[in-house]
């Protein structure tokens, strides 16, 4: 399970845009990266909106964002269009991605067991370490909370 301290895996990432890319591409700068189950589901919708609506403030540190699903890059286009989102999505269909950062889990819904995304959110610095992680959750909120642990760190 990766920790604060741990470096994060030198992954190729799947965008929303279609470009591929890697998380080393993101190496010199903050990023935040939040896992969440399917888009355009009630939570995952108002947890894309809150990072939406907190962008600049991420931005004014220095900080990308990007938001990780299994759902297809398709899906993923759609989600950005609709809720006017100013950062990329990552299609994870193969759960590389999700299982490097161990946020799959097996959940219950109405008695079905199954396995998906534990939303969990990580903040990494510069170095591609990881400097906070939040595991379990809850929407309301977490998005401020993630930006004030970006904002109380050195710049």
């Amino acid at each position: 399970m990766i920790q604060p301290g741990d470096a994060i895996p030198d992954l190729p990432i799947a965008l929303s845009d279609g470009l591929p890319a890697r998380l080393s591409d993101y190496a010199g700068r903050w990023l935040v990266m939040y896992f969440y189950p399917k888009d355009h589901t009630p939570g995952c919708t108002t947890e894309a909106q809150d990072f939406r609506d907190l962008a600049s403030g991420f931005e004014a540190r220095g900080a990308a964002i990007l938001g990780v699903s299994r759902d297809p890059v398709k899906s993923h286009q759609g989600f950005i269009t609709k809720h006017r989102l100013p950062f990329p999505l990552v299609s994870d269909a193969d759960e590389a991605l999700c299982r490097a950062f161990d946020v799959i889990r097996e959940k219950n819904l109405y008695g079905r067991r199954f396995m998906g995304i534990e939303r969990s959110t990580f903040l990494i610095d510069p170095q591609q370490r990881v400097a906070e992680a939040w595991r379990k959750v809850k929407v309301p909120g977490h998005a401020q909370v993630v930006l004030d642990a970006l904002t109380a760190r050195p710049a």
